[in-house]
């Protein structure tokens, strides 16, 4: 449900907005929506450009892949949410088309991302592996930070409660102000304590794909939990998909975590070696 043009409450902090849908520069309106979604985009960017070295990429390997990953991660995040919502588009199919009138689906731009990363490494012959772990680093940077836009279009929150971090929106339906859990907030801060474990931890990984591995088993976990509070939620049946999928991705990747690890003792006791080697030579 989509709560236009109301006020925003926080009453735990004093907190009371209103903030705008829209931006107009003349004739052009801009939805903040898509300027955070942008500006996510452009933050991961940077900073995967920043990094690249450390996985054996190049800046050029970071910006080409943008390129070639944003369309796919867009394509998918709108094919996602059509499938599962299909009876608001059954009787004019063309309006899938209207990305503009709202309907992305993040676990699909996940899913569409990763497509676009296999086919980009396989086109300029990079690890898979090592581009899946710097894209998911950038992964929890853009949905940190996109995760706002639902914010300023009051959307995404969840069932009505009276916890401290309840948030209050104005029904214009009924005049009266309903408390809801601002599930945006919960995942975005779920992000952003994710990407700094994850920014410290990669520094250390002890083979390719492990960072993609600990994004899936973080993220997973976090929104199998949020997904069960959100009230706009995708159903197959009587499932949550974004929920099934997540508890799925977090225990398969916990799995593959655990199944790696005598590969990554042996990484570090070969590195070991290597240093005691090279101190004994010297």
């Amino acid at each position: 449900m989509l709560y236009n043009y109301t006020t925003i409450s926080f009453p735990a902090f004093g907190i009371s907005v209103n903030p705008p849908e829209t931006l107009s520069l003349g004739p052009l309106t801009i939805h903040l929506y898509g300027l955070i979604i942008a500006a996510g985009l452009l933050l991961a960017v940077w900073y995967g450009s920043r990094r690249a070295p450390q996985f054996g990429l190049t800046q050029d390997d970071i910006l080409d892949g943008v390129l070639c990953v944003t369309p796919a991660a867009i394509l998918c995040a709108r094919l996602y949410y059509c499938i599962f919502e299909w009876e608001q588009y059954a009787a004019n199919p063309i309006s899938v088309r209207d990305i503009w009138q709202g309907g992305l689906a993040i676990y699909g731009a996940v899913l569409g991302a990763v497509l676009g990363v296999v086919v980009f490494c396989r086109v300029k012959k990079l690890k898979i592996t090592a581009v899946l772990d710097i894209t998911c680093l950038g992964f929890l940077i853009g949905q940190c930070i996109g995760r706002w836009g639902n914010f300023f279009n009051r959307e995404a929150f969840g069932s009505e409660t009276a916890a401290f971090l309840r948030m209050g929106l104005l029904n214009p339906a009924t005049g009266a102000v309903e408390y809801h859990h601002p599930t945006f907030l919960y995942e975005s801060l779920w992000n952003l304590c994710g990407f700094v474990l994850l920014h410290h931890l990669s520094k250390k990984r002890k083979y390719d794909g492990q960072v993609a591995l600990g994004y899936c088993v973080w993220y997973g976990l976090g929104r199998a939990f949020i997904e069960g509070l959100r009230t706009d939620s995708l159903y197959w049946g009587s499932f949550r998909v974004s929920q099934v999928l997540a508890a799925v991705s977090c225990i398969a990747a916990a799995a593959l975590l655990l199944w790696n690890r005598p590969r990554s003792h042996g990484a570090l006791f070969a590195q070991t070696r290597q240093k005691q080697e090279e101190n004994r030579h010297e």
